[in-house]
């Protein structure tokens, strides 16, 4: 038969020398507590009015932890102005940039163009960046 060990508890004497009386130290959490200024904590400078964030790290974190997600790079709005007056063939204003007036009702756009249907008038092609601002004839200039 194999030798067996008795199961006996070993005392651990490093707990006893120096393990057990460690006072336990917390980084401070609340960073809107200004009253305690730490030299030790990286990343953070110490002025007189207590701890601020360095510039990189402001806007970075936020109350959950989670970083602020970019805005999306198109939000539709221009599409769905355009979509909205071309289905109801809303009278139109476009003023271009030498704040001349041109009234008619959008047939189509592109990224980079209008088409205007004028009566009366021949139809214009205008390109966006010539234009200062549109609004709907019924509303007038404001």
């Amino acid at each position: 038969m194999k030798d067996t060990i008795p199961a006996v508890p070993v005392e651990r004497h490093f707990e006893q020398e120096g393990f057990g009386n460690r006072k336990l130290i917390r980084p401070l959490i609340n960073h809107s507590n200004h009253s305690l200024p730490s030299n030790s904590s990286p990343g953070h400078s110490v002025s007189g009015l207590g701890e601020r964030r360095e510039r990189s790290e402001r806007g970075t974190e936020r109350s959950n932890g989670a970083r602020k997600s970019a805005p999306p790079e198109q939000t539709n709005a221009e599409n769905f102005y355009f979509q909205k007056q071309m289905q109801s063939k809303t009278p139109m204003v476009i003023v271009m940039l030498d704040d001349e007036e041109v009234h008619g009702i959008i047939e189509w756009y592109d990224k980079t163009c209008i088409k205007v249907n004028r009566i009366g008038a021949p139809n214009l092609m205008i390109y966006k960046p010539s234009i200062k601002y549109m609004y709907k004839e019924a509303e007038g200039r404001k």
